[in-house]
C-alpha cells in the first residue's frame, strides 16, 4: 500500500488531521517556520539583484532530519501549511530544506479542518503557487530593509533595543497624530433645553427634546447646540405657555443583521465584548482552527481559517447553517437571499469569512470541552454568524411633536416588534431599550399635557477619542495598512516597545514613543506616510495575483531608502545627546547625577558607573507651583509609561492632572491654567476662561 505523508505547521493541527485519513496517510508538523534570513545581518545579497539569504532556523535541524526520514519512506509527500501567503512561503521552504523531488510533491490548503475539506483538498492537489510565495518574500525583504536599516539609526541616537518597522511605524504616527489632536483639542460650551410633561392617566412623564421655533427651518446641530442666553429667552417666552400634540407619526423600521466575521472585525468585536487584546484574540482562534478535543467527537477544528478579509460564506455552510436556524429558530426566521459586504479592492477573497465548521455545534453543546476564554470566543463567532443568515429585527418607531408658545419640542421611541437575528446576536449598537414607553404610545392629539419642568443643561464638547486596539484595527483596514495577519503583532509590538502605553482599553503615546515617532516623521517621511504604505501594500497584493514582478517593488525601494537613511545619519550626527547634569547628588558618591535613557524613560545615575550604581527617578521641573500645597510641579509616568503632571510632595498632596499647567493662574478663578495647543483654558471645565498663549 502506498505511503502518504502529510506535513503542517502544527502539530494540534497534525492530530485533527490525522482522524480524518487512514492507516496510509502519516501527518507530521514542521512547527512553523523552518528557514529564514539570518538574524545577525539583513541577510540580502545586494550584489545579485537583492535576493534573500535563508538558512535554517536555529533549533530545527533535527527536526528537518527527522521529517527528511519520513520523506524518504513516503510515496507522496504533500504540503498543508496555511492557506495564505505565509503558508504558501512555509511549504516552499520545506520544498528546499526537505529537497523534496516536485514530481512526487503537491500542495494542498483547506479553509476548514474538517473530513470533507481535507479529503476533497487531496484531490484538488497542485503545484506550489510561486505568486504568493513571491508576495511573501517582497514582504519579508521589504520589511527587513526597513527594520535592519533604521533601528540601528535609533539604537545610536536614543537607545539600544528600538526599532522601525514599515507598518509598526505608521500605526505609531497614526497614534501620535491622534494625540496631537486630543492636545490641541479646546472645549466649546453648549447648553440643551429638555421639558417634562405630565399626562393624564400616567405617573411617569413624557421626557421631551427641544426642537426649535416652529416654522423656521434650523439644522439640526444649531438646535443641539444652544447659547446659555439663548435657553435664557427660550424659556422667557415659553412663560404661561399651553401645549398640545401637533404631529404623531408612527412607521417601522428595519435593522439589518450583522455581516459574518472577517479577521479586522473579529478583533474589534473581542476588543469591545470580550476585553480581548488583538494578540489573544488571535491565539485562542488559532486553537479552535486547528482542534479542540470534543468530548465524544475527538479532536475536531471547530472554525474556519482566522486570516481573511471576506465576508463570503460557502454555499454547502449557507444551506447547512439555514437548515439549522428554519428547524431551531422557525422558517419566518430564515433569510431569502445572502447579505456580503460591498465590493472593495483591498479583499482578497482568497477564503471564507470566519464561521463555525459545524453550525450544529452550538456553544452550549461543547461548553465542557472548551476554556472560558475558548468558549466565549466561539459562542461570539458562532452567534454572528447564525445571526448573519437571519431576517432583520423590525421595530415599530413612533415620533411626536408638542408645541407651545411658537416653540417645539419632540419625543420619539422605538419597540421591537419582531426580533429576527437579534434572538441570537446582539451587538452593543443593538441592545436598544424600548424607548417607546406606555405614555408616548397611547398619545393622540387631544390629550392634555401640563408642563412639569423645563431642564436646561451645560455641556462642554470632547476631543476625539484615544485609539483602542479595537478602533486602531479599524482605521489600519479603512487604511489599507497592513493585512488580516499584520494587525495583531503589529499592536503587540508597539505596547511591548513601550512606544504606547495601555491603559483600561485605550493606547497612549508614551515618551519614548513620541521621540521615535519625531525622528521617523522628519528623517523618514515617506515610510511612515499612510498613502505611500497604502500603495505599497496594494502592490505586494498586485504580486500574488501575478501582475507585478516582486524584485521590481524591492529595486524601486531600496535605493530612496538608503539615501534617507545616510541623510539621517549626517543630519542627525549634528545632534549630540549628552547626559545631562544635575544639581542632585549622588547618596553614595557626591558625584552630580546625570540625566539618562531608560525602557521606562528618563532616570537618574551616578555617572561614576560601574564604581557606582546608584539611580533614582527622574521627576522634570516645569518651574510651575503647586496650587494646593506650594510644592514643584513635576513630570511623571504611569506604570505603563503615559506622561502626566503631578506634585512633587505626592501621596501627601494629590494634583494631577493630564495637560501641562501654567505658571499664570486663572484671572476668573483664581484656578490653574492648563495648556492646549496654542491655548491656555481653566483647570475647571466649568469657569470657561480661555485665551491665547504667550509666545515664548
Amino acid at each position: 500500500m502506498a505511503k502518504n505523508l502529510i506535513i503542517v505547521e502544527s502539530p494540534a493541527k497534525s492530530k485533527t488531521i490525522k482522524k480524518f485519513l487512514g492507516k496510509n496517510y502519516e501527518v507530521v508538523a514542521s512547527n512553523g517556520h523552518v528557514r529564514d534570513m539570518p538574524k545577525s545581518q539583513m541577510g540580502i545579497d545586494f550584489e545579485n539583484d537583492y535576493e534573500p539569504k535563508y538558512i535554517t532556523i536555529r533549533g530545527k535541524g533535527e527536526l528537518l532530519a527527522n521529517l527528511r526520514k519520513e520523506v524518504k519512506k513516503a510515496d507522496k509527500v504533500y504540503l498543508a501549511t496555511d492557506p495564505d501567503r505565509e503558508g504558501e512561503a512555509i511549504s516552499w521552504h520545506l520544498c528546499h530544506a526537505l529537497k523534496l523531488d516536485p514530481k512526487k510533491t503537491s500542495r494542498i490548503t483547506f479553509n476548514e479542518i474538517t473530513k470533507n475539506a481535507v479529503k476533497q483538498s487531496l484531490k484538488q492537489s497542485r503545484e506550489i503557487d510561486m505568486d504568493l510565495v513571491d508576495a511573501q518574500q517582497a514582504r519579508r525583504v521589504l520589511d527587513r530593509m526597513v527594520g535592519y536599516s533604521i533601528s540601528p539609526l535609533l539604537w545610536q541616537k536614543v537607545k539600544r533595543g528600538l526599532s522601525a518597522g514599515r507598518v509598526q511605524s505608521v500605526a505609531l504616527r497614526i497614534i501620535a497624530d491622534r494625540e496631537s489632536e486630543i492636545d490641541a483639542f479646546i472645549p466649546k460650551e453648549y447648553w440643551t433645553l429638555d421639558a417634562d410633561f405630565s399626562v393624564s392617566g400616567f405617573k411617569k412623564p413624557l421626557s421631551t427634546k427641544y426642537y426649535g421655533k416652529i416654522g423656521e427651518r434650523e439644522d439640526r446641530a444649531k438646535r443641539e447646540n444652544l447659547s446659555q442666553s439663548e435657553v435664557e429667552q427660550i424659556k422667557r417666552e415659553l412663560e404661561g405657555a399651553s401645549y398640545h400634540v401637533s404631529d404623531i407619526r408612527r412607521s417601522e423600521r428595519n435593522k439589518k443583521p450583522p455581516l459574518p466575521f472577517t479577521t479586522s472585525t473579529l478583533q474589534q468585536e473581542c476588543s469591545k465584548h470580550l476585553n480581548f487584546a488583538t494578540r489573544k484574540t488571535m491565539q485562542i482562534a488559532q486553537q479552535l482552527y486547528e482542534g479542540i478535543a470534543v468530548k465524544g467527537q475527538g479532536t475536531i477544528g471547530l472554525i474556519t481559517y482566522l486570516r481573511t478579509d471576506s465576508t463570503r460564506i460557502s454555499e454547502e455552510a449557507d444551506a447547512a447553517c439555514k437548515e439549522y436556524i428554519e428547524q431551531n429558530y422557525g422558517k419566518e426566521n430564515v433569510i431569502e437571499s445572502n447579505q456580503t459586504a460591498k465590493n472593495n479592492k483591498k479583499i482578497q477573497d482568497a477564503h471564507e469569512a470566519i464561521r463555525p465548521t459545524y453550525v450544529d455545534l452550538s456553544p452550549a453543546k461543547i461548553k465542557e470541552s472548551l476554556t472560558r476564554d475558548q468558549f466565549r470566543l466561539y459562542q461570539l463567532i458562532w452567534k454572528r454568524f447564525v445571526a448573519s443568515r437571519m431576517h432583520s429585527a423590525k421595530y415599530e418607531t413612533i415620533s411626536v411633536k408638542i408645541d407651545g408658545n411658537g416653540h417645539r419640542f419632540t419625543s420619539a421611541g422605538s419597540k421591537l416588534v419582531f426580533p429576527g437575528f437579534m434572538s441570537v446576536y446582539q451587538g452593543d449598537e443593538d441592545k436598544e431599550k424600548e424607548k417607546a414607553n406606555a405614555v408616548l404610545t397611547k398619545l393622540t392629539k387631544e390629550t392634555e399635557l401640563i408642563l412639569d419642568e423645563l431642564k436646561e443643561e451645560q455641556h462642554f464638547t470632547q476631543p476625539p477619542a484615544h485609539f483602542t486596539e479595537a478602533s486602531l484595527v479599524k482605521a489600519l483596514e479603512e487604511l489599507g495598512i497592513g493585512r488580516p495577519s499584520t494587525y495583531a503583532p503589529t499592536i503587540s509590538t508597539l505596547i511591548s516597545r513601550r512606544y504606547v502605553a495601555k491603559e483600561q482599553k485605550n493606547l497612549y503615546l508614551s515618551e519614548l514613543g513620541d521621540i521615535v515617532n519625531q525622528i521617523m516623521v522628519s528623517a523618514f517621511p515617506s515610510i511612515v506616510d499612510v498613502n505611500f504604505t497604502a500603495t505599497m501594500e496594494g502592490l505586494l497584493d498586485g504580486v500574488a495575483e501575478g501582475e507585478v514582478e516582486w524584485k521590481t517593488i524591492i529595486r524601486n525601494f531600496y535605493p530612496d531608502l538608503n539615501e534617507s537613511v545616510n541623510r539621517a545619519q549626517e543630519v542627525l550626527e549634528k545632534i549630540e545627546i549628552e547626559d545631562e547634569v544635575t544639581d542632585v547628588l549622588c547618596d553614595k558618591c557626591g558625584r552630580n547625577m546625570v540625566i539618562k535613557y531608560g525602557p521606562h524613560g528618563k532616570f537618574l545615575a551616578c555617572p561614576g558607573f560601574p564604581d557606582c550604581r546608584n539611580t533614582k527617578p527622574y521627576f522634570e521641573k516645569i518651574g510651575v507651583k503647586c496650587p494646593k500645597c506650594g510644592g514643584e510641579i513635576v513630570i511623571k509616568k504611569t506604570q505603563k509609561g503615559r506622561r502626566y503632571y503631578g506634585c512633587e510632595n505626592n501621596p501627601e498632596c494629590d494634583v494631577m492632572t493630564w495637560q501641562k499647567p501654567s505658571a499664570e493662574k486663572c484671572p476668573k478663578c483664581g484656578k490653574m491654567l492648563l495648556e492646549k495647543g496654542r491655548k491656555l483654558m481653566c483647570s475647571d471645565p466649568s469657569c470657561g476662561y480661555l485665551k491665547e498663549k504667550p509666545k515664548s
